[in-house]
């Protein structure tokens, strides 16, 4: 053939490809195990823009060229790909994917397949918060699991949380959960970076949280930070901007309304002195800024795993001088040495800094938040000489010299992490060795100086310096084996834990500074206080479990842990903690093999008993006292003197906790569903009791308490939509009722409130978080007096303490929820998360200084419509000219609705083109806007539901007086892969 002719052939072939067409790829998808067809079915043709889906009946058409790839994709099956040859039918079968069932869960000591877990355990995926701003683990989790209630102690940068798995268990004893975070248990979670989170495991009942013991009983989380998973490297730079503003002002009188409010109080003076219209909502509330940078790598190469990682955070507060920075590096590696040995290491250093403002006090205790509210806007910020300004009938200064006049800060330095090996003596045998450290050093600066505040003039200025070392550490063995034998599978692990704590802190405060240029203690001339103290606390512990399975339907999960504590008596040093857990996989039995829209069922029941043992310190020891001096011979001796009575017999708080639970899902795992019933008995609680005086001493701490949670969790998770456009949905929804059944009979009273007593009972038979005060009657309408209704509901203005107060109010919400909803369209991601509480009071305690009238604090304009003559009609009482607080007790009038239901956030992220990014040398690229906090629905009319003076406090919860409330936040985020 000669050189024309390959010419001509080569011609005809390029004419035929140019003048292809593509051809219509028919046929029909049937599930691969039951051959029933599949609508719905998403199929794309590889690398090309076209697709299509099954009908109802499992067809369907695509046009595709010879040799194009077709992708067939499901929601609960494996993706299958098939080659085009030509336009003959075909029939394409998928495979269920076990992927959701045989997802890996982290629980105490090791790990198990979804599938096989007994116990009630609650994951979240580290993915879930990625788009969010990343200041608090706490924070992120709420609203995310069914059963664990976060609630924001303040919205300042650094503010606490406090966190409930399963309601309240203890009187005095800390109700908080311990946090695991790669094998080395902590309380304080504000320095961890949520960005290295890979996932969290929250541990509900006893039967998954027995594992842990004496420090089990208020729930375990187990956290598990991030690891180099592919075999290129994989740097990640991840940065946003936020902006934060309060989402809600109160209104207050004006300069003019204040005057004429002292005027009716008798209040007079110069007001052509005080002519300023300062507003301090304006003044002190602000557009706060923040800024995170954080830089990863990971990957995994030459049986080398690791994950290294760096980040900054910046935030400025939305009240003047707030701020918080945070510095963190982390370093995780793991290196299989050969067959049989494997070591690694997870390292974190934090160096976390921030400056506080006062919140939950009152203006003249430099309280910000009331002060805001309560200082008139006739005086400006400076007087003509720079010294602050104060109320005119009163010396406290306006709340721009609690932000301004004092330098302040706190910065914690902390390392944790831990170092481990792992030994296989033999194929499925395991030893694991760790140890883990939790090193912090603490300090705290203050300086008040002598010149522009009053309270700096009268001590002559102030400077305070504080030291907080904390050095933790765990040392624990296990050895963990694994057999499969047929249908049995076994898995035993047993080992031993030591854990020791040591504290040192120090204080030093000294007054009367000749100047401000040295703000440290040495150069005040007066020591004020110098106070040092160190103590510790050891923990050693025997670990066992033994987990169970036969043919993957019939499951058993028992642990069994024995823990030596110092803080008990030697009569009861050792707590003994067993649990046991089965459960039913009746999906998998064979009389259910025709039920083919279930794609699993599994009911489970588990008891356990589990500890708490953090209530301090030596609390059996018979203490000494410091500070009884004698005189003797005309000179002071130091002496000691007995402080606390010995108590040989004191011992663990213990809950025992009945749990009954069912998983499912259906519909190819497009509907997944979870629900559990529990009961919690929390009992030898730890109280503190009167004594007779003839022992010398007033009271001792006994075990004597008994307090009783029963609720009921749902969780649902559905696919909607699985095509171009994805919608998925996950609710979370519990109810908890809490009751105390012992007290030995007496009642207790807590949260003592703006100088009006007690606002919280505690009695037997009723549930912790119990308002208690006068019923609110009315105004009367001749004086302007508040009557109440007595105990014989007769309308009184001279109620009596001991007989007339009942309880006015429930802390407790009815049920907390949450709802995600997660919405994608090709390269556009649309995320919406609401979270609630239903059915929960507040005592809105900051309206006693606002509303009450008695004294020179400005007031809200609710008291424009106060009494002020004989036929007035209102339910604002009079102004009180003798400071009385008759007309304003804790009283039914103060308790609010704290119901609420919250955007918490929304995001909207746009991932580039892979194919495009990698033209660029970019693997991945993500934009994103979060709004947090948009908007709120409740009637509450303080600043904020989300409030509680007295924090973590067991017994008095609700409250708000001068909370730092929750900020509405903004932020632009963008996140790029090499």
């Amino acid at each position: 053939m000669g050189f024309k002719n390959y010419l001509i052939l080569i011609v005809l072939c390029f004419t035929t490809a140019a003048f292809a067409q593509s051809i219509d790829v028919k046929g029909t998808v049937v599930d691969d195990a039951t051959g029933i067809t599949l609508p719905g079915v998403n199929i794309l043709v590889k690398g090309k823009q076209a697709n299509a889906s099954t009908d109802m009946d499992g067809n369907f058409v695509i046009k595709a060229d010879a040799g194009d790839v077709l992708v067939f994709s499901y929601i609960g099956y494996g993706t299958k790909e098939v080659s085009v040859i030509d336009n003959r039918a075909i029939e394409v079968r998928m495979a269920e994917d076990a992927t959701l069932l045989n997802e890996v869960v982290v629980v105490g000591y090791g790990s198990q397949d979804k599938k096989d877990i007994t116990g009630a355990v609650a994951t979240i995926d580290g993915e879930k918060f990625e788009n969010r701003v990343n200041n608090q683990l706490s924070s992120l989790m709420q609203g995310q699991a069914a059963g664990v209630q976060v609630t924001s102690n303040s919205g300042k940068p650094g503010g606490g949380f406090t966190v409930r798995v399963r309601g309240t268990s203890s009187l005095s004893a800390s109700s908080d959960p311990i946090y695991v975070i790669d094998g080395v248990v902590t309380s304080d979670t504000r320095s961890l970076n949520p960005a290295d989170i890979e996932s969290m495991s929250i541990l509900k009942d006893a039967s998954a949280a027995a594992i842990y013991g004496a420090q089990g009983a208020n729930g375990v989380v187990i956290i598990t930070t991030k690891q180099g998973k592919s075999e290129k490297p994989v740097v990640t730079y991840d940065t946003y901007v936020g902006f934060q503003s309060v989402w809600k002002k109160i209104d207050v009188l004006n300069a003019a309304q204040y005057r004429d409010l002292m005027e009716e109080m008798g209040r007079n003076t110069d007001w052509s002195l005080y002519t300023a219209d300062t507003n301090w909502q304006d003044e002190v509330f602000q557009t706060g800024f923040s800024t995170s940078h954080q830089l990863s790598v990971s990957g995994k190469s030459n049986n080398t795993s690791y994950y290294i990682s760096g980040g900054v955070v910046d935030q400025e507060g939305a009240v003047r001088s707030a701020e918080m920075n945070r510095k963190t590096f982390k370093v995780n590696l793991t290196q299989d040495v050969n067959d049989w040995l494997k070591i690694g290491t997870h390292i974190n250093y934090v160096d976390y800094r921030d400056v506080d403002v006062t919140d939950n006090s009152a203006v003249n205790q430099g309280g910000v938040i009331l002060g805001v509210l309560n200082t008139p806007q006739n005086i400006g910020i400076y007087r003509e000489n720079g010294t602050y300004t104060s109320n005119p009938f009163q010396d406290w200064e306006n709340p721009i010299s609690s932000t301004d006049a004092a330098q302040r800060g706190y910065r914690n330095q902390r390392l944790f992490g831990n170092v481990f090996g792992e030994i296989e003596f033999l194929k499925g045998l395991t030893y694991r060795t760790s140890l883990g450290i939790d090193y912090s050093n603490a300090t705290s600066d203050y300086f008040l100086d002598p010149f522009t505040t009053s309270y700096g003039r009268a001590m002559q200025g102030i400077s305070r310096y504080n030291t907080n070392l904390t050095n933790y550490y765990i040392f624990d063995n296990t050895l963990n084996y694994k057999l499969q034998v047929k249908k049995h599978s076994l898995e035993a692990l047993a080992g031993v834990v030591y854990q020791k704590y040591k504290w040192e802190n120090s204080q030093l405060e000294t007054r009367n500074f000749a100047s401000d240029q040295i703000t440290t203690p040495n150069a005040g001339s007066i020591i004020n206080t110098a106070t040092a103290n160190k103590s510790e606390k050891t923990n050693s512990a025997f670990i066992s479990r033994l987990n169970y399975g036969f043919d993957g339907k019939y499951l058993l999960t028992a642990n069994f842990r024995a823990d030596g504590s110092s803080t008990f008596g030697p009569n009861n040093k050792w707590g003994y903690f067993p649990s046991v857990s089965v459960g039913w996989r009746i999906s998998s039995e064979e009389f259910f093999s025709n039920v083919t829209t279930v794609n699993d069922l599994k009911v489970r029941a588990g008891w356990g008993l589990v500890g708490n043992d953090n209530i301090g310190t030596y609390q059996w020891f018979g203490g000494v006292g410091s500070g009884g001096n004698y005189p003797i011979g005309g000179v002071i001796m130091p002496g000691t003197y007995p402080s606390s009575i010995e108590n040989r017999d004191l011992k663990w708080e213990a809950t025992e906790q009945l749990n009954i639970g069912v998983d499912f899902a259906m519909l190819n795992n497009r509907i997944r569903f979870s629900a559990d019933v529990y009961q919690k008995k929390s009992k030898d609680l730890l109280m503190r009791v009167q004594l007779p005086t003839t022992t010398g001493f007033n009271e001792a701490i006994v075990n004597a308490g008994e307090v009783v949670n029963k609720g009921l969790e749902f969780q649902v998770s559905t696919v909607n939509f699985d095509g171009d456009f994805k919608w998925s949905t996950d609710l979370n929804i519990a109810f908890n009722r809490n009751e105390v059944t012992n007290i030995l009979g007496g009642t207790l009273g807590a949260g003592d409130i703006a100088g009006r007593g007690t606002s919280i009972r505690v009695e037997e038979g009723r549930p912790l978080g119990q308002f208690y005060g006068y019923e609110w009657g009315g105004v009367d309408a001749t004086t302007g007096d508040v009557y109440y209704i007595g105990a014989d509901g007769q309308p009184t203005f001279d109620p009596s303490a001991d007989t007339d107060r009942k309880i006015i109010g429930d802390a407790n919400p009815d049920f907390t929820y949450g709802i995600t909803n997660t919405f994608s369209y090709k390269n556009f991601g649309l995320n919406v998360f609401f979270q609630g509480s239903q059915g929960n009071d507040i005592l809105n305690a900051t309206r006693f200084d606002t509303e009450s009238m008695i004294d020179a604090k400005n007031q809200t304009t609710v008291v424009l419509d106060r009494w002020q003559q004989p036929g007035d009609i209102t339910d604002v009482p009079r102004v009180s000219t003798d400071g009385s607080i008759a007309n304003s007790r804790i009283s039914s009038r103060y308790i609010e609705d704290g119901s609420y239901l919250r955007l918490k956030a929304v995001t909207l992220n746009y991932n580039f083109n892979k194919d495009l990014m990698s033209r660029i040398g970019l693997s991945g690229l993500n934009i994103y806007v979060t709004g947090e906090n948009l908007f709120t629905i409740t009637n509450y009319s303080g600043f904020d539901p989300e409030v509680n003076v007295f924090g973590s406090n067991n017994m008095a919860q609700g409250v708000d007086y001068g909370t730092y409330p929750q900020t509405r936040n903004i932020i632009f985020g963008l996140r790029a892969s090499l």
